[in-house]
């Protein structure tokens, strides 16, 4: 039997704007993106919650992996995230979770996932976190936020994604597992939502590196191109997206976010605003010039990062004077 939260068409649904606008990076984290979709399906608007994108930071050999925390999803939404223990078959939890309104939030192997298809679909096995909100065992349907938008898988799909032809003694590990509890339906919005969005905001600036994150990056960077020159594009890929692509994708989010509060009504965000999306251009080009390096074997300029380390500075400077 059938079991959905939403009534929900692939081909039209309509995703939320960050995801349609033209942007630097059009992922973030597989996180990240089926937030803003599951967010904005219920009807809450995202970038409320995205104060928490100010404060990332270099964590001695990546970025901070940012992700909504789960208090301020409570906060601002009254949505209630836990961890679910799986005890019985997978698809017996969703199909339990999602018939009591709760999204699940759970790790698949992209292999099986045919939206990912020409980047892991049938050719590599990569964790990936996606959101079902609709499922049907006997069917073998599944309905299901990642990436950037809303999918169905259905059939070999869906019984190879589950591990239906293991059996009960498979040794396979199970995955980690959320799901989302609505706590209230009566919504924060207008001033009451800026109130709140911007408490969260100001507990975040509280939470900045108390030194420059660009200048440890760079030191760390330098002493990694010694070695990353002799590596190929995979570890290009895997380099980039640890570093330059976590804090690039954050900042263009804290961007947006400062821009949503301009359209609030809070005042001289301009230029704060400007240096963040400034940072995520820099590290946008600086990443293909680190590829173009690695194919040609040759040493890379570092000036970019002492670019981008004094927009940030300037940034959080404006910030801290307005908020703090």
């Amino acid at each position: 039997m059938s079991k959905s939260i939403l009534s929900l068409d692939p081909e039209h649904y309509v995703q939320h704007r960050i995801h349609t606008q033209e942007r630097d990076w059009a992922e973030t984290n597989c996180y990240v993106d089926i937030w803003i979709e599951l967010l904005h399906s219920l009807g809450y608007e995202p970038i409320a919650a995205m104060p928490y994108t100010i404060a990332i930071d270099f964590e001695g050999d990546q970025w901070t992996f940012f992700k909504f925390p789960l208090g301020d999803l409570l906060q601002l939404f009254a949505l209630d995230v836990q961890e679910l223990a799986l005890w019985l078959p997978l698809t017996k939890h969703i199909e339990g979770q999602v018939s009591l309104g709760r999204p699940v939030l759970v790790e698949l192997d992209s292999y099986f996932l045919p939206d990912t298809i020409g980047t892991a679909y049938k050719q590599a096995h990569v964790k990936s976190t996606v959101a079902v909100i609709e499922i049907d065992v006997e069917k073998k349907h599944l309905g299901y936020f990642h990436g950037q938008g809303y999918y169905h898988l259905s059939g070999e799909d869906f019984t190879n994604v589950f591990n239906m032809n293991e059996g009960e003694n498979s040794s396979i590990l199970p995955p980690y597992v959320e799901i989302v509890k609505r706590r209230n339906t009566d919504k924060l919005t207008g001033n009451d939502l800026l109130k709140t969005s911007l408490i969260l905001f100001k507990r975040q600036l509280a939470l900045l590196p108390l030194e420059n994150p660009f200048t440890a990056f760079k030191k760390k960077f330098e002493s990694d191109l010694q070695w990353l020159l002799e590596k190929d594009l995979d570890m290009f890929h895997q380099y980039s997206f640890a570093t330059f692509r976590q804090y690039g994708s954050c900042f263009e989010l804290s961007s947006i976010y400062l821009q949503w509060l301009s359209e609030q009504g809070e005042e001289g965000l301009s230029v704060a605003r400007k240096n963040l999306k400034n940072i995520s251009e820099i590290a946008k080009v600086y990443q293909f010039q680190l590829a173009r390096s690695i194919m040609r074997k040759k040493p890379l300029d570092l000036t970019p990062i002492d670019e981008m380390s004094a927009l940030w500075l300037e940034a959080m400077n404006v910030l801290r004077e307005k908020y703090l």
